[in-house]
């Protein structure tokens, strides 16, 4: 039977919303119908930058706030998609929004720890008169699990080959990976950074919010002395299940390291160096982690886009085709979105959305709380 969902995503890169509407039927691969972005407000958008961050005044009041922020932009996107798309809410059945992630500590301080994603779906349940389900990393952190990633099943389900062992990157803010084994097993993990490094840098001393295509980083010089710097992080070390984000690699992670090791560098080479640090940490991962060789290197988010940063994903891993997932029928800027079109859809068939073995979780687990209509 075909169902329509509606995905929402918006990741550690904090630049904005992703909407995909997606056609879910059974026994059918999932289709997308239709894609838009929406940049968040500056105004929010620094508020969301800033509450990832301990400290400041009045924080419950303002994650409070910026929570209703989220649902606005998140509303406002769905209904200018849907109204593309000359779809009415009412054949949506439902609404999977991620919320924006401004802390993740998953086994942290009492062995159960979290993972805090701003969003509220009973007010974008209000605004769009769709049905939302949310909160989708709480359960399998309750059940011992990471709570991250959740995309695997999902990059399973659309990319999966019985003839050929594929690996899947997200390079959103911070890169994770899938793996998809031919004989069925799917793996995944965070690797490390992204994007979010490489951005905040590129808005430091470029003023712009991120190095298009790689170029600026293409004119340096990697520093080798602070690459391994970076690499002595010990996350880099820790084997999976593992999931990161900007509570480890920050401002304050970066200005540790490169006024340690290179105060007076040229802020060209250490652009230079943080997209070696952002290939090597999959490339380095996928080598430890990944059980043996694989065909493929299909990547999709805004890393995607970065051609100086494909270029040294191919450098470092010869015996694998780095592509876009373009190439693969889903658009690289819609494939997290999607992913919570899925979730959502898994959801309200009462369906597990984790994969233990990627997590770390105590089993299977329904995904997700729900905000009706």
């Amino acid at each position: 039977m075909r169902e329509l969902y509606l995905g929402l995503m918006s990741g550690t890169s904090l630049d904005g919303v992703d909407a995909v509407l997606m056609e879910l039927s059974d026994g059918t691969t999932p289709h997308p119908l239709g894609h838009r972005f929406l940049p968040f407000p500056e105004a929010l958008r620094a508020e969301l930058m800033a509450l990832n961050d301990s400290g400041g005044h009045d924080e419950l009041q303002r994650a409070a706030l910026a929570a209703n922020g989220v649902a606005r932009c998140y509303a406002t996107l769905s209904l200018t998609l849907l109204e593309q798309l000359a779809i009415r809410p009412a054949q949506v059945r439902a609404i999977g929004a991620h919320g924006q992630t401004v802390r993740h500590r998953p086994g942290a301080f009492d062995g159960t720890g979290f993972s805090l994603q701003l969003l509220n779906a009973p007010l974008l349940a209000e605004l769009t008169g769709i049905g939302v389900v949310h909160d989708l990393r709480s359960r399998d952190l309750a059940a011992g699990g990471q709570g991250a990633p959740l995309v695997p099943a999902f990059h399973r389900a659309m990319l999966g080959r019985p003839d050929a062992n594929i690996a899947v990157l997200n390079v959103g803010g911070i890169s994770n990976l899938s793996l998809l084994r031919a004989d069925g097993d799917t793996r995944g993990f965070d690797c490390g950074p992204g994007n979010c490094l490489m951005d905040l840098w590129a808005s430091r001393h470029l003023g712009q919010p991120y190095d298009a295509d790689g170029r600026w980083a293409a004119q340096g010089q990697v520093l080798p002395k602070l690459l391994q710097s970076f690499l002595s992080e010990p996350y880099f070390q820790q084997a999976p299940p593992r999931s990161t984000g900007r509570d480890l690699f920050n401002a304050a992670w970066l200005d540790r390291h490169q006024a340690d090791h290179a105060a007076d560098a040229h802020p060209v080479d250490v652009q230079a160096t943080l997209l070696a640090l952002s290939a090597h940490c999959v490339a380095d991962s996928l080598r430890r982690w990944g059980q043996g060789n694989y065909e493929e290197l299909l990547v999709c988010g805004g890393g995607s886009l970065n051609g100086r940063l494909m270029q040294e994903l191919q450098a470092q891993l010869p015996v694998s085709r780095v592509m876009s997932t373009d190439s693969r029928g889903i658009p690289a800027m819609q494939m997290e979105a999607a992913a919570f079109a899925w979730l959502a859809m898994r959801w309200l068939h009462q369906l597990p959305g984790n994969l233990p073995a990627v997590t770390g979780a105590r089993g299977h687990r329904v995904l997700g709380s729900f905000s009706p209509a």
